[in-house]
């Protein structure tokens, strides 16, 4: 029986809905015979017969009828996306018109394609390697300025390139233990457990540094979980509304208009927030009110970042005390809202209260006086933001961000067993144990980059991709 990724795939790589272009793809052995059958050109030429990485011009047709005017785009395997000579169908955008070519294609031998298919073809044929694979996903995915760019730059090579190099290192340490332990007359290893934890201790020291950017890749890739808190009629809604740029909140003089959570997600100079307006934070006898209070809370407590809204014009009081108490140990930003008032609350009395209420060892705060209605400060905010969550360096540049989970698990992984091989040399251990432990930090590693890594894994994997690619 034909193994089932020997056959040519089709599928439709454009989303469907009515564009001025649309393409369907055409990937495997049999693309070109295929599309020979279909094309019209001038000269009766066969596409078979072209060079790679050409276009032409001309109509699929269809039992002497006229589909579609079409620009064809040929590309000969192994010089492909997929590896396999593939064919791309550039067509008017109409849903039934690529529908329709899709079905033609279908008809005359190729089968539809599952879905993220195309990329795994490009991975299971060494186009490029499991890291590379998944950033075509998050690339797809991006939301803003730097997600793209991780994207981007995972997708040319740059964790391959770290991971290939610590498996090199590994795998070299494995060798030679090994070796030494079949052929100890000569070959000595004496000494060596010293050498070795040198490595061990660099090596560590590189999976921490990944590590560490874990938090930041996720913000990357996912943005800013972020929490409006406040007190009613502090301005939370409004603050809202002047981010998104458009009157999503309601916004009244009423106190406690807010009774839910409601969520937006706005792109901040290329900073993702995924921001929650919530209730007011007050005792309130008001059921409904109070379920909103709680939720406000509840959500607080599992922000990536705080944004404190306070009234300015209107002094402190208990109420505030508690949200500063909500705001110990996490990011967050007090914004002075109403500036454009008379202000009877400054930065040294909003700070003043907030050691009070998380401790004098509380870091440094940022204070922006801001008036939402007036849209002042709002810049401010926004460069504090970058500030905060990208340690000041606003210019995206080569430093790799792991923004993938799995990723990160195996790292973990690896970590642990470079610690234990560590333990073993510090307990006087025999060599054998190191290998062990080597190898299990080997492979670990190797499932990032798919050299080891399960078929179930790989299908999971590529089942979360779109279907054309």
């Amino acid at each position: 029986m034909e193994i089932e990724y020997q056959k040519t795939i089709a599928a439709i790589s454009t989303a469907m809905s009515n564009s001025g272009i649309g393409i369907v793809r055409m990937s495997g052995p049999e693309a070109f015979e295929i599309a020979d059958q279909i094309y019209r050109g001038k000269n009766n030429k066969k596409l078979s017969s072209q060079k790679s990485h050409t276009i032409h011009y001309g109509y699929i047709v269809e039992n002497g009828e006229t589909v579609d005017e079409v620009l064809v785009m040929l590309m000969r395997g192994p010089h492909s996306y997929t590896g396999e000579d593939t064919v791309e169908i550039n067509c008017h955008g109409g849903v039934y018109v690529v529908k329709r070519i899709l079905e033609i294609l279908i008809f005359h031998g190729a089968r539809p394609a599952e879905p993220g298919e195309f990329t795994k073809r490009a991975f299971l044929n060494g186009r490029m390697d499991l890291s590379q694979a998944e950033a075509v996903g998050d690339l797809i995915t991006s939301q803003n300025e730097y997600a793209l760019k991780s994207s981007i730059s995972q997708l040319k090579g740059n964790i391959k390139e770290k991971i290939t190099k610590m498996r090199e290192q590994i795998l070299y340490h494995t060798a030679f233990i090994e070796t030494a332990l079949d052929d100890p007359e000569h070959i000595s290893v004496d000494g060596y457990g010293e050498e070795l934890l040198e490595i061990m201790d660099m090596l560590i020291q590189e999976i921490e540094g990944l590590l560490k950017t874990c938090d930041n890749g996720r913000i990357i890739k996912e943005g800013i979980n972020t929490v409006i808190l406040g007190k009613p009629n502090a301005g939370k809604s409004s603050l809202l509304n002047v981010l998104i740029g458009e009157d999503r909140a309601i916004v009244t003089d009423i106190a406690g208009t807010t009774r839910d959570v409601l969520e937006e997600h706005i792109n901040l100079q290329g900073v993702s927030l995924n921001i929650m307006d919530t209730a007011g934070i007050r005792d309130t006898e008001d059921l409904v009110e109070k379920i909103g209070v709680d939720k406000a809370k509840s959500h607080a407590d599992q922000a990536d970042l705080l944004i404190y809204v306070i009234d300015a014009s209107a002094p402190l009081d208990e109420n505030d005390n508690e949200i500063l108490q909500l705001m110990k140990g996490k990011p967050a930003i007090i914004l002075l809202n109403k500036s454009d008032l008379n202000m009877v609350v400054g930065k040294s009395e909003v700070q003043k209260a907030y050691y009070q209420s998380n401790g004098e060892n509380s870091e440094n705060i940022p204070i922006i006086e801001v008036s939402a209605k007036h849209q002042q400060g709002i810049d401010l905010v926004e460069q504090t933001l970058k500030d905060m969550f990208f340690e000041g360096n606003l210019a995206f540049n080569d430093e790799i961000y792991i923004t993938n989970v799995r990723h990160k698990t195996a790292l973990r992984d690896a970590c642990d067993a470079l610690n234990r091989v560590r333990d073993s040399i510090h307990g006087k251990m025999p060599e054998d144990f190191y290998s062990i432990d080597l190898m299990d930090a080997y492979e670990a590693l190797g499932s990032i980059t798919g050299e080891t890594i399960g078929e179930d894994l790989v299908n999971e994997i590529f089942s979360k991709f779109c279907m054309g690619k």
